[in-house]
C-alpha cells in the first residue's frame, strides 16, 4: 500500500477539505513532509489513517440526541420526492406525508408499492397546482436540481428563475404558505455561479415572504448515516413567525461500513442477499490486486500505467478510482452507478461493487424498502436518495420547530 498521499489524496481518504488538513498541518496534528523526487508535500498514510480514526472514535459514546416528540399532527408535503429517501426520514420523525411529486415513473412506482396509502403525483412538477393545501400544511420539502439563473436587474425575482426547477419549488411554497420550508442540494450550489445562484434563491424566498435561516452543508456521517455524503440545507422561516429554527446537533459517534452491512447497531441482521453489478473480468483482475481502503496507486507500476491510460500522466489523486472501502470507515458517497471507472465503490472483500440492497443499506433504508424498475434504475434511485437517517435528524428538527410554533400561536 502506497506509503504518502497527496493533499488531494489525504483530503479524500479521510473526506475532510484540504485546507482542514492545512490547518491541522499548522497546528501541528498533521506533519507534511517533502517528497525527494517533486518537492510536493506530502503526508504519512499511517499518520493521517491515525488521525482520522482518533478524530472519529467509533467507539466514543454518543450522548447527543435530536428526538422530539410531536405535540400535534404535523404534515409534509415532498417535491422532487425520488425513491422515498427523505420521505421516509421525516415518516420516522413523525411528520405525516399529504403527498408526493416526482417526474421519474420507477421512483414513483417504489413510493406506490411500499406506501399504498400515500398520494404519488407523478409526472412533471410544472402540470401541478398545490393551492388545495393552501395554510393545510406544515412544512414542504423538496431536493431541486441546482440550474442557473438568468439574471434581470440587481435583485434577482421570482419571475427571472422561470423555467427552472427552483422556481417550481418556490412557486409551491407560495401556493401553500406552510409555516416553514426545506431545500435540500449538493454542496456545489454554494459556490454555482460565484455564490449567486444560492444568493437569488434566498432573494425569491424572500419576495415571497420568507427569511432563510444561515444555510449549512451537513455531514451525513454525523447523522448515524455511514458514508461520507454531504448535502446542503436550505431553509425557509414564514416572515410572520418569531422563531429561530435550529439545525439537529452533529452525533458524537461516526459509523463505517460494517455497521451498515453487518449486524450491529445500526441493522439487528445482516444485509441481505440480493442482485448486483459485476466487474468485467479485466477489471476485476486489476481490482483484485487492490487491498481495503486502497486505490490505483496501490497497484504494480505497470498495471497503474495500463489502467490509467492517459490520465497516469495529469497528476491528481484521482483517488475514486479502482478504490476498495474498508470495513472499519464511511463508505464514499454512492453514485447512480456502482461501477464507474471515477467513482469506484468495491466491496471490502468480494471484488465486485455493493449490491443492490448493499446500497440501501449504505443510504440507511429499511430492508423491506423495495426498489422498482431494472438494476439500474434500484441503483440510481438509490444513489440519487437523501440518506434516510439524515432526513429523521432533520425532521426531527421540523418537529421542534412547529412545537415551539404551535404552542406560541395557541389562544392564551
Amino acid at each position: 500500500m502506497k506509503e504518502y498521499l497527496s493533499l488531494s489524496e489525504a483530503s479524500e481518504l479521510i473526506g475532510k477539505s484540504k485546507e482542514t488538513l492545512r490547518r491541522w498541518d499548522r497546528e501541528g496534528k498533521l506533519s507534511a513532509v517533502r517528497e525527494p523526487m517533486s518537492n510536493y508535500r506530502v503526508y504519512n498514510r499511517e499518520q493521517v489513517e491515525t488521525l482520522f480514526a482518533d478524530f472519529f472514535s467509533h467507539d466514543v459514546e454518543d450522548i447527543v440526541s435530536n428526538y422530539v416528540e410531536p405535540q400535534n399532527e404535523y404534515t409534509v408535503l415532498e417535491l422532487f420526492a425520488g425513491a422515498g429517501g427523505l420521505a421516509v426520514g421525516m415518516e420516522k420523525s413523525g411528520l405525516k406525508c399529504v403527498a408526493l411529486n416526482e417526474i421519474d415513473k420507477w421512483a414513483c412506482q417504489t413510493l406506490r408499492k411500499n406506501r399504498p396509502n400515500w398520494k404519488v403525483l407523478e409526472g412533471d412538477i410544472k402540470d401541478f397546482d398545490f393551492t388545495e393545501y393552501h395554510n393545510k400544511v406544515d412544512v414542504v420539502t423538496g431536493g431541486f436540481p441546482c440550474q442557473a439563473f438568468s439574471y434581470a436587474g440587481k435583485k434577482l425575482g421570482l419571475a427571472d428563475a422561470r423555467g427552472t426547477l427552483f422556481y417550481e419549488f418556490a412557486r409551491v411554497v407560495k401556493e401553500v404558505n406552510p409555516p416553514i420550508c426545506i431545500g435540500e442540494n449538493v454542496r456545489g450550489l454554494l459556490s454555482h455561479d460565484n455564490g449567486k445562484t444560492l444568493q437569488g434563491m434566498i432573494s425569491i424566498l424572500d419576495e415571497i415572504g420568507y427569511n432563510v435561516v444561515p444555510v449549512q452543508v451537513l455531514k451525513a456521517i454525523n447523522y448515524k448515516v455511514p458514508q461520507k455524503r454531504e448535502r446542503l440545507i436550505l431553509v425557509g422561516v414564514r416572515k410572520d413567525i418569531d422563531l429561530r429554527y435550529e439545525y439537529p446537533k452533529p452525533h458524537n459517534k461516526v459509523y463505517n461500513l460494517k455497521d451498515a452491512l453487518k449486524k450491529g447497531e445500526l441493522y439487528d441482521t445482516n444485509v441481505p442477499k440480493s442482485t448486483g453489478a459485476k466487474y468485467p473480468q479485466s477489471k476485476k483482475a486489476v481490482l483484485d490486486l487492490v487491498p481495503q481502503k486502497g486505490y490505483w496507486r496501490d497497484l504494480p507500476l505497470d498495471i497503474q500505467k495500463d489502467f490509467m491510460g492517459g490520465s497516469f500522466h495529469l497528476g491528481g489523486g484521482k483517488t475514486g478510482i479502482a478504490r476498495r472501502i474498508g470495513w472499519d470507515e464511511p463508505c464514499l458517497t454512492l453514485t447512480c452507478s456502482p461501477a464507474q471507472k471515477q467513482t469506484e465503490r468495491c466491496h471490502p472483500e468480494e471484488t465486485r461493487p455493493f449490491t443492490v440492497r448493499e446500497y440501501a443499506r449504505i443510504q440507511t433504508f429499511p430492508d423491506d424498502w423495495i426498489f422498482e424498475g431494472s438494476m439500474a434504475q434500484q441503483y440510481k434511485q438509490i444513489g440519487n436518495a437523501v440518506p434516510v437517517n439524515l432526513g429523521t435528524e432533520v425532521g426531527y428538527s421540523i418537529v421542534k420547530f412547529l412545537n415551539q410554533y404551535y404552542n406560541l400561536s395557541k389562544p392564551r
